[in-house]
């Protein structure tokens, strides 16, 4: 299969997706209010180098806590879909893809092409295997990616809702709070990781660990 890159939806895309990191980060320019500074410097996540970093200004002037919570969620559904993107783009561009066939028309799984694209191109998966997709992620949204009120979780972005734990309850606090850190760090490199990938995606060339583009 040859791939014809559809340039103006990669650019709009990849101009999307910066947008998005960069205000995932939430947490602020040297026009932040000291209120605003004071308030959030010490939130999970305001860590050296950086400290409290607000590059857009979404946290200034008198913010309320629900809203720093609303930044925070989005900032960790962000950094965790593009955790299994970017380990997605490692796994399928290493050659480990799904057996068999994705239609009934006798087309692998193999046979299309890695990355954006899969989903834009000529080369594409068909529009009812993206349809498929589109209405699983959203069952996952509506059923299981959730903060449920009343079940017990004890942060944002704690979406066990009474029913995962996988040891969690055993950690202490100071523990907790490692691995949530873990997890907020490991979604910023991964949004950032991801964004690269599809820039090198229509520049072309070669990447360590990654493979061809």
């Amino acid at each position: 299969r040859t791939f014809l890159p559809n340039y103006p939806i990669m650019k709009s895309a990849i101009i999307a997706t910066i947008i998005g990191s960069a205000a995932a980060f939430a947490p602020a320019p040297v026009a932040k209010t000291t209120s605003a500074v004071s308030a959030f410097e010490d939130e999970l996540g305001a860590q050296p180098p950086l400290g409290f970093f607000d590059p857009f200004g979404m946290l200034s002037g008198d913010v309320t806590q629900e809203r720093f919570d609303r930044l925070r969620y989005v900032e960790i559904k962000h950094g965790r879909i593009c955790q299994l993107a970017f380990l997605g783009q490692v796994v399928t561009r290493g050659g480990l893809h799904l057996p068999g066939d994705i239609d009934y028309s006798g087309d692998s799984f193999d046979s299309f092409p890695n990355g954006v694209a899969a989903l834009f191109g000529p080369d594409s998966i068909p529009t009812a295997g993206l349809v498929q997709i589109v209405a699983f992620i959203g069952w996952l949204e509506c059923a299981f990616m959730r903060d449920v009120e009343g079940t017990g979780n004890e942060h944002v972005g704690d979406f066990r809702n009474g029913y995962i734990d996988f040891g969690w309850d055993d950690f202490d606090e100071e523990e907790k709070l490692s691995k949530r850190a873990i997890e907020l760090n490991n979604g910023r490199a991964a949004m950032m990781g991801i964004l690269g990938l599809m820039v090198h995606e229509e520049l072309g060339g070669t990447l360590p660990v990654v493979g061809d583009m």
